[in-house]
């Protein structure tokens, strides 16, 4: 009976998800149009850039929901601009703190519906060389360029004190395929020197060790 019931929940699941897809869709088209005829440069997607300052003391997921706090959204190359050159530079935020660019109706959050099946690459990086890092990430999301760019969620810098992590958020940590492919994808685009190691962990596994960027599952 629990079987057949999770079975269910997970069909139940996935028709949500590609109804919600199917509504994005529309949106997106219907979006574009406007824009272009306003004789603007429509991007594929809607973005959002959110803040996180993390507080000390032991974390909840209220108060980390409550931290999080969005900065601007953009849906055009022009209004990309804007936004990012009045962003302040990675190396002139304070430590911990969170930058998140996650497309629109997506919170930078592990339960939310487009995340809580998927997962994460991480990357880390000495603080001299995050922030060109972090924008070749930026313009490759923002430009849809990276593969299986339909499977990705967003991205997040984490300014730490003794070094910055950049993570991409994809939807589906099972599928091995597109997983592996956004691997390569960042590697390709960000032109990572092979020193670089890459780390995957599912999001389901950050829930249960209350933890970003410990206990990776996979390395590459």
């Amino acid at each position: 009976m629990e079987i057949t019931d999770k079975k269910e929940s997970d069909i139940n699941n996935t028709q949500t998800v590609a109804d919600s897809v199917d509504n994005n869709n529309k949106d997106a088209e219907e979006r574009q149009a406007r824009e272009l005829k306003a004789n603007l440069h429509p991007l594929k997607n809607k973005f959002v850039f959110w803040y996180t300052r993390r507080t000390p003391g032991v974390r909840t997921q209220t108060s980390y929901e409550d931290n999080i706090k969005k900065i601007v959204d953009f849906s055009t190359v022009e209004g990309f601009w804007v936004c990012y050159c009045h962003l302040a530079r990675p190396s002139l935020l304070p430590s911990p703190t969170d930058l998140h660019l996650f497309k629109e109706g997506i919170r930078p959050l592990w339960e939310d519906s487009a995340n809580c099946n998927g997962g994460k690459w991480i990357i880390r990086f000495k603080k001299v060389v995050s922030g060109r890092f972090w924008e070749d990430l930026v313009l490759a999301l923002v430009g849809d360029q990276l593969d299986y760019g339909d499977n990705i969620c967003g991205a997040v810098l984490s300014i730490r004190f003794n070094e910055d992590i950049l993570s991409v958020w994809n939807r589906n940590a099972s599928d091995h395929q597109a997983v592996m492919a956004l691997r390569d994808s960042i590697k390709r685009h960000l032109k990572l020197p092979h020193s670089y190691v890459m780390e995957y962990k599912p999001h389901d596994a950050s829930l249960r060790d209350n933890s970003s960027y410990r206990n990776t599952w996979l390395r590459g």
